[in-house]
Parts: C-alpha cells; sequence; structure tokens
C-alpha cells in the first residue's frame, strides 16, 4: 500500500492508460513519471496489458506505483498482482475483487457513485473508493458525498478535464483519476511533447 500512498501523496493524480494496444505503454508511463506523475494504471481491457504491465515492471522508475485497472474477476486481480501491478482499479462495486485484493495484500480502488455503494465497498476493505462516472456529478457531487462520508477517500474518475482537476481537488477529492483528457493520443503514437504539456498544465493547475 505505502507506494501508492506516496505516490499520491507526492501528486494527487493516477494517469490512466487504455487504447486499442499497450505497446506504446512503457513510453507513456515514463514521460508521464518524468512529468511529476507517480501514479499509472494499465488498463485491462487493453489487447496485451497484462504482458506489458510484467515487462514494464521489471524496469520502472523507483518512486512509480504501476497498478492495474478494468480488474472485474478475483481471476483478473490475481492475474495482475502476478505480473506486477501493486495495486487493483475496478469499474464498479466488484467485491469479490476488493476481497481477493485484501487476500493478495494489494490496495483495491473499486468503482462506485451512489453513498449505497461508497459505504458498501467501503465497508468491504476498499483501499480507497474510486467515484465514476464522475462528470455526472461535478465537483458539487464530490462535496455532497463528503459531507455524511468524509472519512472514505474519493478518487473521482471520469469527464475530469484538466482545468476542472483543481476544483475537485478543492471539494474534497483525495486524489483524480485522469485518461483521455490527460493521455490524449499519445497511446496511438500521438506526441509525448504534447503529452509532456498536459502533464505540466494539470499539475500546474493541481499545485502540485
Amino acid at each position: 500500500m505505502t507506494d501508492l500512498i506516496e505516490a499520491l501523496t507526492a501528486t494527487p493524480v493516477i494517469a490512466i492508460l487504455r487504447s486499442g494496444s499497450s505497446r506504446r505503454f512503457p513510453d507513456v508511463a515514463d514521460v508521464l513519471h518524468a512529468s511529476g506523475i507517480r501514479a499509472v494504471e494499465f488498463t485491462l481491457s487493453t489487447p496485451g496489458a497484462l504482458d506489458a504491465l510484467r515487462e514494464y515492471a521489471g524496469f520502472k522508475p523507483d518512486g512509480l506505483a504501476l497498478g492495474a485497472g478494468t480488474v472485474i474477476t478475483p481471476a483478473d486481480a490475481r492475474r495482475a498482482v502476478e505480473a506486477g501491478a501493486t495495486y487493483l482499479i475496478t469499474p464498479a462495486t466488484c467485491l469479490d475483487v476488493v476481497a481477493e485484493g485484501r487476500r493478495l495484500g494489494v490496495p483495491v480502488l473499486p468503482g462506485a457513485f451512489t453513498t449505497s455503494e461508497i459505504l458498501s465497498v467501503w465497508q468491504a476493505g476498499a483501499t480507497m473508493v474510486k467515484l465514476f462516472p464522475a462528470s455526472v456529478g461535478g465537483p458539487e457531487y464530490v462535496r455532497a458525498v463528503r459531507a455524511p462520508l468524509g472519512s472514505i477517500p474519493l478518487v473521482p474518475t471520469g469527464g475530469i478535464s484538466l482545468d476542472q482537476a483543481p476544483a475537485y481537488l478543492a471539494a474534497g477529492a483525495t486524489a483524480l483519476g485522469m485518461g483521455g483528457p490527460l493521455v490524449g493520443d499519445a497511446c496511438e503514437g500521438g506526441s509525448l511533447n504534447a503529452l509532456r504539456e498536459r502533464a505540466d498544465a494539470l499539475l500546474h493547475g493541481t499545485g502540485s
């Protein structure tokens, strides 16, 4: 758990890599790390993601927390951890994945949206809760949820633009899950320089 907590304490962002191919995931992760982002998620919905995770885990930069996303089943969880993931993220309230993550000794950030879902996954042992899709409610929803559930660390994810990031953090988010608005087309062969510029804009805006 320590590497993820340390990563998000340094920079409250989890970069989400999702694409039609995982071929460029290592290059993109390196650029993000060099830009100051300390947590990266390889989504298992991307073809070849487990192989990319396994390979990259062997030479990833020091201080980078490498996780697996779109983890839906306990078998997904086991394969991801075996490949080198140090934390797991689900798209929904996958309580069996939370239980398997606890058994494996890795943090799990399950997806949830309503207060009932958030409380359910938290009581099941979630490390943090991925508030998804965050754009449906926006920062005001984060603030509203935190009123009764303020002790539960929330990681809003889904549809957050770079310029909205400070508002989510000001509303009480522990960290943010950032996919397309941050990564853009970098995983498909797009400009890595443009990726650096987006990362710099994000981190400048969040105060990191």
